[in-house]
């Protein structure tokens, strides 16, 4: 069975590429020239801000959909624009979708039942409306908080079957207070995060892809290298997302412990590097995007030095 994160997989090897890119635009990264455009023609309000960064958004996506195989647009950066953003949030994954980019919505959704089925339909799924079927957001895949146990994951994992779809639950997250919970050691000497870990083996038992990872994914820093590489060793079908490279402080040889023997089993974020590249390297602005790509470009090499060769 051909699952989500088998087209990933696929998509890294392509590109030789394990990164993605997050799209999590605040107004203040975008060009003042996209500003002034979009103000003139929207107004100073939150329409025009919404169509500056989804501008922003093509543009970078443009430079990079060759290279890199993925993004991920946290809702939340969206949401702050109230529903102008969310439209602009829909149509930064309708655009990086027909470019052939791997979409991750990251929306760290976190609830039970019935509720969660909708946070699923939402992101994952489609909804009808008098007998016609629409797909609300249509991401590949969405983050999820899984600390409220099975009953948050179980309304998941049918869309991940039913519709190639995969999810990403918070194990280690790569946030300076992550330890006050999640290093807390339970009775057995394990700690919370390991556990986590194990219930994302778990739940991804058939949800099962050719290349040897489920469609149940995990969250796991770049800022905890020893954890990092504690978590691959013990969750050998459950594909790591990783967070906090670059500015967070995560390095490209602790990133390197999340990855398997192929080179494979791991995706690395950046975002404000990425986004904001043109103000780093004091170029004009109007090349933001060519200055988005060279950033991708160096992060790519930074860390594929420290793997094998990418292989499936």
């Amino acid at each position: 069975m051909i699952m989500s994160f088998d087209r990933l997989i696929e998509k890294i090897v392509k590109t030789q590429n394990p990164t993605v890119v997050g799209l999590d635009p605040k107004l203040d990264y975008v060009p003042d020239f996209l500003k002034k455009k979009a103000f003139k023609k929207y107004g100073k309000n939150l329409k025009g801000a919404s169509k500056a960064i989804l501008t922003f958004n093509k543009g970078i996506i443009d430079e990079i959909c060759d290279i890199v195989p993925a993004i991920k647009p946290q809702a939340a950066y969206y949401e702050m624009y109230g529903y102008e953003g969310v439209k602009t949030l829909y149509k930064t994954v309708a655009y990086a979708k027909k470019k052939g980019m791997f979409v991750i919505t990251d929306g760290k959704r976190n609830d039970i039942g019935a509720t969660m089925q909708a946070y699923a339909l939402a992101h994952l799924g489609e909804v009808f409306v008098d007998g016609e079927a629409y797909e609300p957001f249509g991401a590949d895949a969405l983050t999820v908080n899984g600390y409220l146990g099975t009953d948050g994951i179980s309304p998941l994992l049918s869309e991940c079957v039913k519709r190639d779809k995969g999810i990403f639950v918070l194990v280690k997250t790569s946030n300076k207070s992550s330890g006050e919970l999640q290093d807390k050691e339970l009775k057995d000497g394990n700690t919370i995060y390991a556990e986590m870990g194990k219930m994302c083996e778990e739940w991804g038992k058939d949800a099962m892809g050719k290349h040897g990872y489920s469609s149940v994914g995990a969250v796991v820093g770049a800022t905890y290298p020893e954890q990092l590489a504690e978590m691959r060793r013990a969750l050998p079908n459950t594909f790591f997302l990783v967070p906090g490279y670059g500015v967070q402080g995560g390095g490209a040889e602790g990133v390197s412990h999340g990855f398997d023997a192929n080179g494979l089993g791991a995706i690395v974020n950046s975002s404000r590097a990425v986004m904001c590249a043109y103000q780093k390297e004091e170029c004009d602005e109007r090349d933001y995007a060519g200055a988005a790509r060279r950033e991708c470009i160096r992060m790519k090499e930074d860390i594929i030095s420290y793997l094998p060769r990418i292989a499936l």
